[in-house]
């Protein structure tokens, strides 16, 4: 039988050259709460880690470590990270409410174009506006995935009203508020929480990108999805983080520092939303293959989604001032970062 732990453990890359003794091999863990066979597993955090070997010429070794594999919750990923626990972690910052405010700004509904040049402009937002939010890691890459989708169990959503009075799950404080004023019951938890929730009875819906159905097999315990029509606008996103602990990036010597450097940063941003969206595909098609029912809500249909969930645009901007931040002014520059980078 094969040893899952053993098979998980290890990322081997492409055949790296033979080590003379005088050459330091440094091993990094990597840890994630994404499954093993998650398309964000195989087609990201994976071609990373093998690119990072081989441009290291072997001298830099991932044991890549997934759902959870070193203990722990999810929310507390990016504090492995701060702690040392693990040399790199891959999270959503939406995981610890309200710890990063500033950031959370990409997360408001209706805010996101394509995944790739808004993960751009979360980097730059991030470097520009928020860099002591996240000043306790190394900070490596930012990204958003594509198109959250409302994910069903027992009914179609076509319009708000249909949100009325459901359990629904979001992913961060700023999805969870949205729900509460579209109508929803809003139930914040985890990714590898939703199955069980599901299952139970717990939620009767959850808002997901497509990308990310397959690895958590929402296709099965769901049978209607809606999204909405092009040009509509997306319902919203959620924010991601690629954090080093601080003091093992600075213990690399100069050259491995750059092999880091090389992989980090504003194109590795829109590479991981360009590929995280790339992978909404690989979501539809399991839903389709299961014969569920897909439904687009039409742009008439969406104003009236904007308009409730706008609710939580002024609610952030609001929050923003309480803290002696100008809060229009970081809306306005993100807003600004996203069309910079669309163009």
């Amino acid at each position: 039988m094969i040893n899952r732990r053993k098979l998980l453990q290890t990322v081997p890359a492409l055949a790296l050259p033979a080590l003379s003794q005088a050459d330091e091999v440094i091993t990094l863990k990597l840890h994630t709460f994404m499954a093993p066979m998650s398309n964000v597993w195989l087609t990201m955090l994976k071609p990373w880690m093998e690119k990072v070997e081989r441009e290291s010429k072997g001298r830099i070794r991932f044991e890549g470590y997934a759902a959870m594999q070193m203990g722990g919750s999810p929310a507390q990923l990016y504090d492995q990270a701060k702690d040392g626990v693990a040399d790199i972690v891959w999270t959503l910052p939406g995981y610890s409410a309200g710890r990063f405010p500033k950031s959370e700004v990409f997360e408001l509904p209706f805010m996101m174009n394509k995944a790739e040049s808004t993960s751009k402009a979360l980097w730059e937002y991030v470097q520009t506006q928020a860099a002591e939010e996240f000043q306790d890691t190394h900070v490596l890459a930012f990204n958003v995935h594509g198109a959250g989708a409302i994910h069903s169990r027992s009914k179609p959503i076509k319009k708000v009203a249909d949100l009325r009075g459901m359990k629904v799950r979001g992913p961060s404080r700023q999805t969870t508020k949205m729900l509460g004023y579209l109508g929803a019951i809003p139930v914040g938890m985890p990714l590898p929480s939703i199955p069980d929730a599901l299952s139970k009875g717990s939620i009767e819906a959850c808002i997901l990108p497509w990308e990310v159905l397959p690895s958590v097999k929402i296709q099965e315990l769901t049978r209607f999805h809606s999204d909405f029509a092009s040009g509509a606008g997306a319902l919203y996103t959620a924010t991601f983080v690629m954090a080093m602990n601080k003091k093992r990036y600075e213990s690399l010597p100069a050259d491995l520092k750059k092999v880091i450097d090389n992989n980090s940063g504003l194109a590795l941003s829109g590479l991981f939303g360009k590929t995280q969206e790339a992978n909404d595909s690989i979501g539809r098609k399991a839903v389709a293959e299961r014969n569920n029912v897909v439904y687009q809500i039409p742009a008439q249909d969406a104003q009236e989604f904007k308009r409730k969930a706008a609710l939580v645009e002024a609610d952030w901007v609001a929050d923003m001032d309480k803290r002696g931040f100008d809060g229009k002014r970081l809306l306005n520059t993100a807003r600004t970062l996203i069309d910079k980078h669309a163009k």
